[in-house]
């Protein structure tokens, strides 16, 4: 796996040309699941699930773990793999690149070990059994595909 730290000026370019691979986690946690309120675009104060993107030479799979322990400072189980999602958006993180497009794989995983914790991208982390306002409208696909996550629709 290749060092996850890109200059900004090359990130500049992937975000301005290319969609980005990336997982999202659905934590299934007390009956509910966890959402973060965003603090960065492109999905700022949006009650929105943990993810990131893929590094190369990482798996989906060992993203999904990877960003766990990153994002919540936890270990997950895989239960459900939901697929891939195209999600674009009209704003950035990045100056002077006004989109972004994430190709991102959806998994329900479940805290296997460790409490879950915020980091810088999340004011808060709080666990729902029906959507907060705002809850962003690309998660609401994630709730659809999932058989093991009530509908949210």
């Amino acid at each position: 796996m290749s060092d996850h730290w890109i200059p900004p000026e090359d990130w500049a370019t992937i975000v301005a040309n290319v969609p980005i691979v990336s997982v999202d986690l659905l934590v299934k946690h007390d009956d509910g699941v966890v959402l973060g309120k965003r603090t960065n675009a492109p999905a700022k104060g949006y009650w929105f699930v943990p993810g990131g993107r893929v590094q190369k030479g990482e798996t989906r799979r060992e993203a999904v773990h990877r960003v766990a322990a990153d994002e919540l400072g936890v270990s997950v189980t895989i239960i459900e793999s939901l697929g891939a999602f195209e999600h674009f958006y009209g704003t950035s993180d990045v100056d002077g690149v006004e989109s972004k497009h994430y190709l991102a794989n959806g998994h329900v995983v479940e805290v296997s070990e460790g409490e879950v914790t915020t980091d810088e991208q999340h004011d808060t982390l709080q666990v729902f059994q029906s959507p907060p306002d705002p809850f962003h409208q690309h998660i609401r696909a994630y709730f659809d595909a999932a058989t093991t996550l009530p509908n949210w629709s």
